[in-house]
């Protein structure tokens, strides 16, 4: 497994030979010029998670990627070519499963009506497992070996994101989602989290593919 961090919540996952975008958002445009992408999934509408300016040229580039979406980001942008990834569903692409858990996104306020987040699990045969859980810190899967986990959101307190992490339990991971914070505040979450959390952080934000060493969630407990 290759994982590059491509700005706030772009994520390039490379896993049995395939090619995976999450969240092609406008927080970043490192994800702009990729090519040989197999797959686009998008945990939900908001535009830091799909950049409608850009995503069209994204697959102009890339005709034969699949793009599979939380069902109502069909209804938010149009996307001809996207079809819905419903929670507690999942789909293979060649050896790779990748689920859609969750349902809904974080409260932001009780006078903003909630939409729906979906984040997504990939699993391939002696792969480590990864976890993005786009705006949401409610859905908790088993088995997590690498976790995507927000820096920040105005969505979520520092207090809620270490449980998230404890619970998840992973052995590896990287912030995402810190395109609202400054060089001090991505520090300050990313040692409170490291030291705090059983997830040993890595920063990734070079935008370099990352190889995280392969240690299975499974044998970290033992």
């Amino acid at each position: 497994m290759k994982i590059s961090h491509l700005g706030h919540s772009a994520v390039l996952v490379e896993i049995a030979d395939r090619r995976i975008l999450v969240d092609p958002g406008n927080f970043s445009n490192a994800w702009h010029s990729l090519v040989d992408l197999d797959v686009v999934i998008v945990t939900h509408q908001h535009l830091d998670h799909l950049d409608p300016q850009f995503f069209p040229a994204l697959l102009e580039r890339n005709p034969q990627a699949k793009v599979w979406v939380e069902p109502q980001v069909l209804k938010a942008h149009d996307l001809p070519v996207a079809k819905a990834f419903d929670a507690d569903t999942s789909l293979r692409i060649s050896g790779v499963r990748i689920s859609a858990v969750g349902g809904q996104h974080a409260i932001i306020h009780k006078d903003i009506p909630r939409i729906g987040n979906v984040g997504f699990l990939l699993e391939a045969e002696g792969e480590p497992t990864f976890f993005h859980p786009g705006d949401s810190l409610a859905t908790i899967p088993s088995g997590v070996d690498v976790a995507a986990i927000p820096a920040y959101g105005p969505w979520a307190a520092m207090k809620e994101t270490i449980c998230f992490a404890r619970q998840v339990g992973a052995p590896q991971g990287f912030l995402v989602h810190e395109g609202l914070l400054n060089e001090r505040g991505w520090a300050l979450a990313f040692s409170r989290i490291n030291d705090m959390t059983p997830t040993k952080l890595t920063d990734i934000r070079d935008g370099r593919a990352w190889e995280p060493s392969d240690v299975r969630q499974s044998e970290s407990l033992s």
